[in-house]
């Protein structure tokens, strides 16, 4: 069978991998290959389709609508053949071999993995393997198959986000400081250097005002939190990570929760449904996210 209207398959990685960093000097990198290597073959793909796929400027490589109509169609075909060459080598066969799953450490460490044991006893024939990391992710050039992230990044070109749970935050603390906090009393504020703005965020959505005695900055989230439970002062929470806390009692939230407009969802390198392991692990976690839609009074 002939196809004239193909183009040079040799074209298709480096066009591909191109659109998708904005990039020569990426694209070659992630090939292993040189700079010139891709712009040659990037130039005879333009020849080939008789067009331009790429706005050329002296700072910035922008891929035409048609470019990057041409990249999703590429990369929906390695998926397939990806898929197809997994399932014949065995290497990797479906439902089988270890999913690499990155997760924001204070989720990681605060929700996931107190249920990873859920996990394991509802599907034994999957295994996770676990790493803290934030931010967006690159799935070319790190060892992950998929990600838990906050949606306060815009996500890549070709990069798939399935939502798992709405954030909702609110101020935590020990059960004994509630009473003092409701009658205006000084507490102390609990701050964290991951998200600077969580008390101002909570001011302004609500519009209360906090009493301050005094207030304290932790370089993480898990450690402004671990010294709520402790009863060092006070600290905006995200109700999926306090809501373990909130269970056992060993934190209230006096005011109850309000949704600051972002989100949790899962990132993969491609739609889940065409991995039958990341298709497993996202119906586990949205079943584990559906208690995530806080009470609608404070919990004390």
């Amino acid at each position: 069978m002939t196809r004239p209207d193909l183009p040079p398959l040799t074209t298709l990685l480096p066009f591909e991998a191109t659109v998708r960093h904005a990039s020569m000097t990426r694209a070659a990198r992630e090939l292993h290959v040189t700079h010139g290597a891709v712009s040659r073959q990037v130039r005879n793909l333009e020849r080939a389709l008789g067009t331009e796929l790429f706005e050329r400027g002296p700072r910035a490589l922008r891929p035409t609508p048609q470019a990057r109509r041409l990249a999703a169609a590429v990369r929906d075909a390695l998926d397939l053949v990806e898929e197809a060459a997994r399932e014949i080598s065995g290497g990797r066969e479906r439902g089988g071999g270890p999913l690499a799953l990155s997760c924001e450490p204070t989720l990681l460490m605060r929700w996931l993995i107190p249920r990873l044991p859920d996990l394991t006893a509802g599907h034994p024939g999957l295994t996770v393997h676990l790493s803290a990391g934030g931010g967006p992710v690159d799935f070319a050039r790190e060892p992950v198959d998929a990600a838990v992230r906050r949606d306060d990044f815009p996500v890549p070109e070709g990069v798939s986000r399935v939502p798992l749970f709405e954030e909702w935050i609110g101020p935590v603390c020990r059960p004994d400081l509630v009473e003092r906090l409701r009658a205006g009393e000084p507490v102390t504020l609990l701050h964290t250097g991951t998200r600077p703005a969580a008390w101002a965020d909570w001011h302004r959505l609500t519009g209360e005002t906090s009493t301050v005695r005094g207030e304290q900055t932790f370089e993480h989230f898990y450690l402004a939190l671990q010294a709520a439970v402790a009863g060092v002062g006070v600290a905006v929470g995200p109700y999926a990570l306090v809501h373990d806390d909130l269970v056992r009692g060993q934190l209230a939230a006096p005011y109850g929760f309000v949704p600051d407009g972002t989100g949790y969802g899962l990132l993969t390198p491609r739609p889940p449904e065409r991995d039958p392991r990341l298709a497993t692990l996202l119906g586990w976690l949205r079943e584990q996210a559906a208690d995530l839609n806080p009470p609608a009074r404070p919990v004390s």
